[in-house]
């Protein structure tokens, strides 16, 4: 018996993204939210997204209407009773996510397997949540999740070794990169890019060059694609400086503090690119 009904919950950019490409590769996906509008929305979007790749030749009409036949939206959780796999997208927030935990744990069979779409959140504490610490682990997706090749898995303390081969296994069938890391305050990812973009943040404080200068200074001198103030902009401020926070209380070190400049913006509502305004205007 293997891995064959997918229960991702939470209907936002990444959940609908994840409800994507588990649907394209043959799922059946059930995509949960609490709220209809949510679900209608990623429904459209994901519409639009495979309509794209019908458009580029990548993927045929058929496969395309498959993919979407494959695809369930509900507001009842209950609709994941069978499911063998579960992947939480909803709202960083620890507490929510805990408890979210708590209900499926409940809910879904005792070999189904619990992962979190966290970027920063502990996965050791989510899976302690629950009566099946060992079939628990972080599987965190990039944005946009159609487009990036890569997942970040977690190992969770009590975390299997079976359940990080079925996850990797099942990175295999979406076409992803998997790459394990330990479940220490912000993985590797958010590690590394969150105090870069703090940096940045922090040269445009101290007036080291505009946000434009050194935006063009990462991306012509260092090949970024985009560059920190721009990318942190498309991230959402208030979300750079939730993983922050993050880092600073879990790391407990000086150097993860949050800029000054970073949690002013963000208590002035510039959020960047969702509210309009950040480093850039949108």
């Amino acid at each position: 018996m293997g891995t064959e009904i997918i229960g991702v919950v939470g209907a936002g950019t990444m959940g609908n993204g994840i409800a994507q490409v588990f649907a394209q590769s043959g799922f059946s996906v059930r995509l949960v939210d609490v709220a209809q509008p949510m679900l209608d929305r990623a429904r459209t979007s994901i519409e639009k997204s495979l309509g794209r790749f019908v458009e580029k030749g990548t993927l045929t009409a058929a496969d395309r209407e498959a993919a979407l036949a494959r695809l369930v939206t509900t507001t009842a959780l209950e609709q994941l009773v069978d499911a063998d796999y579960v992947v939480e997208a909803i709202v960083e927030n620890a507490d929510a996510k805990r408890m979210l935990f708590v209900s499926l744990d409940a809910m879904v069979r005792p070999a189904a397997i619990l992962a979190s779409n966290t970027s920063s959140i502990s996965i050791t504490m989510l899976g302690a949540a629950t009566k099946r610490p060992d079939r628990v682990l972080g599987m965190h997706f990039m944005n946009p999740v159609p487009l990036m090749k890569l997942v970040e898995m977690i190992r969770g303390q009590a975390t299997s070794a079976e359940t990080m081969a079925t996850a990797a296994d099942l990175c295999a069938k979406l076409g992803k990169t998997a790459v394990e890391a330990a479940d220490y305050p912000g993985f590797i990812a958010n590690r590394i890019l969150m105090p870069m973009i703090n940096e940045a943040i922090y040269a445009v404080m101290e007036g080291v060059g505009t946000p434009d200068a050194i935006d063009t200074v990462m991306k012509l001198g260092m090949n970024h694609p985009m560059g920190p103030l721009a990318l942190a902009d498309f991230i959402g401020l208030d979300v750079c400086l939730a993983i922050m926070t993050v880092l600073q209380d879990g790391l407990g070190d000086p150097k993860y503090r949050p800029c000054p400049l970073l949690r002013r913006m963000v208590a002035a509502g510039h959020f960047g690119r969702k509210s309009g305004r950040g480093f850039f205007t949108y």
